[in-house]
């Protein structure tokens, strides 16, 4: 089981996740899109997107920086275990709570306005059921856990496994240790990385970074000459009387 858990499912979800991308792009591009809903209700959009957003990014680093920088170089760096753990717990908190308050008015709106939910597709309902599930394993770790609980430095365990897959060597019996909470969300993080590339996220990568540097566009108006004025019927009355000497002589 631990082979099956903590080494195949891995590799399938990311497997699925590169060839799925691969996939969507060739056979599905019109579809390579956000599938905006702003024209049917921007109220809470305007709110709870924001806040999914931002909170998205901030635990995406947190993430990324746990997972991936080993505890021996933020040692070596200067960065005591302590101070790591407190602005980790403390920064995950915060940006975990915008998470849960963006995606609770995200999934709201597709309740509370017709046309949002008429608009809502199967793949959108599975979405959202991944990522508050995944959002729910990651505030009971980061809050139960760590800042309620007694703590668990997933750095020395989860985080050396994490890495290992991508060197081909996952250490499965660091997870067999692991609190039962974090490998829930270890397993649904690799499924929702299989769920991906099927799903609206795909958006993500065609970020408009080339905004960043393209040359501004100029917009110049072409003004049309003013319109000649009508002429007043006293003016039309005298040209009639009085024609001009070429109009006689025609």
């Amino acid at each position: 089981m631990n082979i099956l858990l903590w080494v195949v499912l891995p590799y399938a979800c990311l497997t699925v996740f590169v060839a799925g991308h691969i996939w969507r792009w060739r056979h599905d591009q019109f579809g390579w899109t956000t599938h905006t809903s702003q024209l049917l209700e921007n109220r809470l959009l305007r709110l709870g997107s924001p806040l999914f957003h931002l909170g998205a990014f901030g635990v995406i680093g947190g993430h990324a920086m746990g997972l991936l920088i080993p505890a021996w170089l933020t040692e070596k760096a200067g960065v005591p275990e302590g101070l790591y753990h407190f602005v980790s717990v403390s920064a995950g908190t915060v940006t975990g709570v915008m998470l849960v308050a963006g995606l609770a008015l995200l999934i709201a709106r597709r309740f509370v306005s017709g046309r949002v939910r008429r608009a809502t597709t199967t793949m959108d309902r599975i979405l959202y059921v991944f990522l508050a599930a995944m959002v729910v394993l990651g505030m009971a770790a980061t809050v139960g856990k760590n800042l309620l609980g007694g703590g668990y430095d997933y750095r020395e365990t989860i985080a050396v496994w994490f890495r290992g897959i991508f060197w081909f060597r996952p250490h499965t019996e660091l997870m067999t240790g692991a609190p039962l909470v974090y490998r829930l969300h270890a397993i649904g993080g690799f499924l929702f990385l299989a769920l991906w590339p099927f799903t609206r996220l795909v958006h993500v990568w065609s970020a408009p970074l080339a905004y960043l540097w393209r040359p501004y566009v100029l917009y110049r108006a072409r003004r049309a000459p003013a319109p000649t004025p009508p002429p007043a019927p006293v003016a039309v009355r005298d040209a009639a009387r009085h024609p001009a000497p070429s109009e006689r002589s025609r």
